[in-house]
């Protein structure tokens, strides 16, 4: 494996390369920058919207479109079915994380337990790499360690999408597109005449299909009638449907006037929810949280004797911000001097080195005891 020496700034593979193509711009210009540096990958659509008329993805448009890019550039194409993995895996999780009151990221686990693991499983195996169109990079430093570095474009840097990989998954992927800002991947898109130049990004959530989110919920979770209370006045403002419909930090759906109106705190036990009133409430808002179960990427260079200098992200289109990660007994603590708003319990903190590049893992980010 050796780095290419262009602007792309990716490892170019000598073995056996699948590519995992969606229908969308991004993996469409991975494959024309991969054909045109000489490789021929096996292209693989991933199927893991569930079968049915009000809940699976609209599929059949992607099939077509990835057809048509194989077509275009002689390569081969499978059509790989998980949905089944998919709905044990992910939607397994979300609900289970929902039940308990925190803010899952299916985004997150599809991508270490789908695209990069139930795929790897059955398929993934027999190749020496993984290329897909995701905005991110690799770097293999002095010492042979290959490490994920966020993508050039920081609007659409998609590393925290993939800070639950581990090091052997990391060590197989090919980011062609990392180097690139969107604009760039447009007008390649649009100059080699892809089907999909113009086509919208895609927006997660794959398996909702048409069917409304709270909807989904309940169909598992049901409902059930709780108090929502004003956090500074105690005083009974309306009723919600269960609180697992709601998440920290949320606005819309609360059916309250005089607002606005956010979630700032979830009694579980006594299926309660808190609210406060306007845009500039200090109950919005944090500079720390815990972390639960830290994962690290490629190696941990973070000393457990004293504060680091970091960078880090709870939700995927903000820049990474500067804070500290201190060891505990608690696990690690993250605290920045700005202030955070919506820091909801289950998301994952993503954490960088202080210069934002370099990704060094996540956890979820943990209750408030």
């Amino acid at each position: 494996m050796y780095l290419c020496s262009m602007k792309q700034d990716f490892y170019c593979p000598d073995g056996k390369t699948a590519l995992l193509i969606s229908g969308g711009v991004d993996s469409a210009v991975a494959t024309h920058i991969m054909v045109e540096r000489g490789i021929k990958p096996h292209l693989f659509y991933i199927k893991i919207g569930m079968d049915g008329e009000d809940s699976s993805c609209t599929s059949e448009e992607d099939i077509e479109i990835s057809q048509a890019i194989a077509r275009q550039y002689h390569l081969p194409l499978d059509v790989i079915d998980l949905q089944q993995e998919y709905w044990d895996r992910v939607v397994g999780y979300v609900i289970n994380r929902v039940k308990n009151g925190l803010t899952p990221n299916s985004d997150v686990m599809c991508n270490k337990l789908v695209k990069f693991g139930a795929f790897e499983e059955k398929v993934g195996k027999d190749f020496d790499y993984i290329v897909t169109g995701h905005y991110a990079r690799t770097w293999k430093d002095t010492d042979g360690q290959l490490w994920l570095l966020s993508g050039i474009d920081p609007v659409k840097d998609q590393t925290d999408f993939l800070a639950q990989l581990d090091s052997l998954q990391i060590s197989k992927c090919i980011f062609p597109v990392g180097g690139l800002p969107k604009s760039e991947v447009r007008r390649i898109a649009e100059e080699q005449h892809l089907l999909c130049a113009h086509r919208k990004d895609s927006q997660g959530i794959c398996f909702l299909g048409k069917i409304n989110y709270n909807q989904f919920i309940s169909r598992f979770l049901g409902e059930k009638e709780g108090d929502i209370i004003d956090i500074d006045t105690s005083k009974v403002l309306g009723k919600h449907k269960g609180y697992w419909f709601h998440t920290i930090g949320q606005r819309k759906g609360l059916r309250l006037g005089g607002g606005p109106w956010f979630v700032v705190k979830k009694d579980i036990a006594n299926n309660i929810l808190y609210v406060a009133n306007g845009y500039d409430t200090r109950l919005q808002y944090g500079n720390s949280f815990h972390l639960a179960d830290f994962h690290v990427l490629t190696a941990n260079p973070l000393s457990t004797e004293h504060s680091n200098d970091i960078r880090f992200k709870i939700r995927h289109t903000e820049q990474p911000i500067a804070g500290k990660m201190t060891y505990t007994p608690q696990g690690w603590f993250i605290e920045s001097s700005e202030l955070i708003q919506g820091i909801a319990p289950g998301q994952f903190g993503v954490i960088y080195d202080a210069e934002g590049q370099r990704c060094i893992g996540s956890g979820e980010i943990a209750p408030k005891e």
